[in-house]
């Protein structure tokens, strides 16, 4: 079993500590990127609203893009590494 590295992952407002494999860090930070811009974009799109809407419509887009069957916008890496990430925020958020 590869070793475990903790980093931080900032999510709109907020800041997660996950732990990840070395190999899958490059992964996360893009996927996190993604996010962070696509929370921007809305941000921009939709002034006036808050940051728990904003990251309720980017995950609404991420589940739109899955059911398309749009992987131009997340590649199958990145819908693997946001489903550690998910498990890894539960763990945190005790769900």
């Amino acid at each position: 079993m590869q070793t475990l590295i903790p980093i931080n992952v900032p999510v709109g407002d907020r800041t997660y500590r996950i732990k990840i494999t070395p190999d899958d860090e490059e992964q996360v930070r893009k996927t996190i990127k993604l996010i962070n811009e696509k929370i921007l974009e809305y941000k921009t799109e939709f002034a006036g609203k808050d940051m728990q809407d904003y990251i309720s419509m980017v995950v609404l887009w991420y589940a739109t893009q899955l059911q398309s069957g749009n992987s131009s916008a997340l590649s199958n890496d990145s819908e693997e590494t946001l489903s550690k990430m998910e498990e890894q925020l539960n763990k945190i958020l005790g769900h």
